[in-house]
């Protein structure tokens, strides 16, 4: 994939008062984010009006994402767990990671047959460093959890094309998107440079035409 000039798409400010909004996800109409700080996870629809949706005080929802049941997913990555909300309200943990790393894990994504990839964790920083080297993580269905990708340039977004068949992974510190080729049973391979940037992408998503968004938070921009 080349990088296109676009011009710059209208704006519309639709909610304000968030400590610090992340892991956006559009879901059932509404655009949900995990608000850091707050433990809280809200839901804000076209018109601006928000809704907390679940609040979490012990910990700090990194990502979010659903089961295709509609359960909801939490991973709280200081902790090393991923959480699920049943029908009923109730958390139970869903996976628990500590045993894979002592780093914290970052972000999730589920394909449409219900694997669940987390990336984060990974070995401790050298000295030094701020972040190691990450890893990506598989949850299958039957609960089975597995590495299935490492030597990952501080995970910033992960995304899987419509057909299941394409994991795509934001790398902030190699200026690049990252693809990989997603097989029957959720493991991957033939890893490559899905698309190389002049940025530093921190969170995307694919539209319906299958074209990449990504952030980039230092040059205060979005790019497709």
């Amino acid at each position: 994939m080349q990088n296109h000039a676009l011009h710059p798409l209208p704006q519309r400010l639709i909610a304000t008062g968030l400590a610090f909004g992340e892991s956006p996800r559009w879901h059932d109409g509404r655009l949900w984010v995990c608000n850091w700080g707050t433990g809280e996870i809200i839901a804000v629809d076209e018109g601006g009006k928000s809704e907390v949706m679940l609040t979490i005080p012990a910990v700090l929802p990194y990502s979010i994402d659903w089961l295709p049941d509609g359960r909801l997913l939490v991973i709280a990555g200081r902790e090393g767990l991923l959480l699920r909300q049943e029908a009923d309200g109730s958390l139970v943990t869903h996976a628990d990671l500590r045993a894979l790393s002592k780093s914290p894990w970052n972000e999730i994504v589920v394909d449409g047959r219900g694997n669940i990839y987390v990336n984060g964790g990974g070995p401790a920083p050298a000295a030094g460093e701020h972040f190691g080297p990450g890893t990506i993580v598989l949850i299958t269905p039957e609960g089975t959890i597995g590495q299935v990708a490492d030597s990952i340039a501080f995970a910033n977004g992960m995304a899987v094309t419509p057909d299941n068949k394409t994991l795509i992974i934001a790398e902030s510190h190699a200026s690049r998107l990252t693809g990989f080729d997603i097989a029957a049973d959720g493991t991957m391979s033939n890893r490559r440079v899905w698309a190389a940037l002049d940025g530093y992408p921190d969170g995307i998503c694919l539209d319906a035409e299958g074209a990449a968004w990504y952030a980039d938070v230092p040059n205060k921009h979005c790019v497709r």
